[in-house]
């Protein structure tokens, strides 16, 4: 875990996305990955509800108050979201499309519905890294989506919205059902990524993330440091969420 009282050294600056970024080393030489803004929380909570139910994801953590040396005289140290960076080595990058081995996967299209329940609506490829990882554990390749800020706001054309109770509270999971294919309330830009996705898919994943209990859930927005307010308010919808994807599995019984 990155230590609050260590003094972190910049070493770079992330200066093409959305957040204000830097690549830091603390005082044991570690490096770590530091992201400010809107995304910090929403990431923290997205990347560990996806490792609760079985994704590899990096460990994310939030740091409120750190000190930051080496910067220009506009790098202020704000509350931002700590990815470890030295435990790994960059294998590549992976798409969405046909050319990654778990394409067409059920586990592989979960991670997708995943992502829709938490209203993560940008699914670039940009966003995801292959890591090597140095500790020996199995596998040694995982494949990451690394980014995942983009998430508990609102679906829109052509860019969204992030960490934004409101525009959450007003998007559901499920538009209605062609034949044995979801169609998600989703406007983004990667709508073909949500296609081809049956309701068995759907049902799967929403199984999963109903087994995760209420301490996983409270941890998850707890470890970005989420109002219990808020926190009450984002799981009342993701639960109604999960609800509606539950919910296809008595409908496509009736169907039959």
């Amino acid at each position: 875990m990155p230590d609050p009282h260590a003094n972190y050294r910049v070493v770079g600056h992330d200066t093409t996305g959305h957040s204000r970024g830097y690549d830091v080393e603390d005082d044991r030489g570690r490096l770590w990955r530091v992201k400010t803004s809107d995304e910090a929380q929403s990431e923290i909570v997205a990347s560990r509800i996806l490792w609760a139910i079985g994704y590899h994801q990096p460990a994310l953590h939030y740091v409120k108050n750190w000190r930051m040396t080496g910067g220009g005289p506009k790098d202020v140290s704000e509350p931002g979201r700590f990815r470890l960076d030295s435990d790994h080595k960059i294998a590549g990058d992976w798409g969405w499309g046909k050319d990654n081995p778990f394409h067409g996967t059920r586990p592989f299209k979960g991670l997708i519905v995943v992502n829709l329940v938490l209203n993560n609506w940008d699914f670039g490829v940009d966003q995801n890294r292959i890591y090597e990882m140095k500790d020996g554990d199995a596998p040694t390749l995982r494949y990451v989506v690394q980014d995942v800020g983009a998430s508990l706001g609102k679906s829109r054309w052509p860019i969204g919205t992030r960490n934004h109770i409101e525009d959450f509270e007003s998007q559901g999971l499920v538009k209605r059902v062609d034949g044995d294919s979801v169609v998600f309330d989703y406007k983004s830009r990667h709508r073909l990524m949500v296609k081809n996705i049956t309701v068995e898919d759907v049902v799967w994943t929403c199984r999963l993330l109903a087994r995760l209990s209420e301490k996983q859930w409270h941890d998850a927005f707890r470890a970005a440091d989420y109002s219990p307010e808020l926190t009450e308010r984002f799981l009342r919808k993701i639960r109604s969420k999960i609800d509606e994807g539950l919910a296809l599995e008595s409908g496509a019984r009736a169907s039959r």
